[in-house]
């Protein structure tokens, strides 16, 4: 379980990270629709991520006491999904649905591109042995 809460606050810093730019975007670029979108998909993106990161810790308590777990929140998540995209549907004059839609895999993105960092360091770490 500590490999869980490692990977969730870094790929909780990167989002952090994201959304920090999206905002400088969304406050110094012509392009406030799309930043608002990005930011409000990786909003609820990180939201989601936090979400399975606890369905996990609670399976995984359950499964080492020997319970039934129902599920692991999917209809949560994808009701968060909409709801962002509802929201873009709303005002879309001020959100970019595409850009929402981009942010909503957001979490997703930071996972692969982590995922490949992490095997190019864990490949340098052995051709230095």
């Amino acid at each position: 379980m500590p490999d869980l809460k490692q990977h969730f606050q870094r790929y909780t810093k990167y989002i952090l990270y994201l959304l920090s730019i999206f905002v400088l975007g969304w406050g110094f670029t012509p392009y406030p629709a799309v930043f608002l979108g990005l930011i409000i998909g990786s909003s609820l993106s990180l939201f989601n991520l936090w979400l399975i990161k606890k369905r996990m810790e609670r399976f995984d308590r359950a499964l080492d006491q020997g319970k039934k777990v129902r599920s692991l929140g999917t209809f949560t998540r994808m009701a968060s999904a909409g709801f962002a995209v509802l929201i873009a549907l709303e005002f879309p004059e001020f959100i970019h649905m595409i850009s929402t839609v981009i942010g909503l895999m957001m979490v997703y993105i930071v996972i692969m591109i982590d995922y490949f960092i992490q095997q190019f360091i864990l490949s340098n770490k052995r051709e230095e042995r």
